[in-house]
């Protein structure tokens, strides 16, 4: 990866889910605009707050997708991802998000 990009693989989050009540959520529910998961396969040089293997959120909308030998994944600016996730624990309390 060159520069501030990242690469990203989507966690499979794709189908049914349940609720925190047991509901059960087809996949063709309409929801508001929802961000997604994804784990960081690489970054370029000027990357500074994430590492491959990371956890991030982002918004996928808007993305560059890219396959690469059958597997499908996300290229964005740093700056477009929204959180992390990671135990990190070197620069504050480890807890993230």
């Amino acid at each position: 990866m060159l520069h501030d990009r990242v690469i990203v693989r989507l966690l499979g989050e794709d189908g049914e889910r349940r609720s925190s009540g047991g509901i059960l959520i087809p996949a063709t529910a309409q929801v508001a605009k929802r961000l997604c998961w994804g784990e960081v396969y690489g970054v370029g040089q000027h990357v500074r707050t994430v590492q491959v293997g990371d956890r991030v959120l982002f918004n996928p909308e808007d993305q560059y997708e890219v396959e690469v030998r059958g597997c499908a994944y996300l290229v964005m600016r740093e700056r477009d991802l929204q959180a992390v996730a990671s135990e990190r624990t070197e620069h504050g309390t480890g807890l993230y998000l």
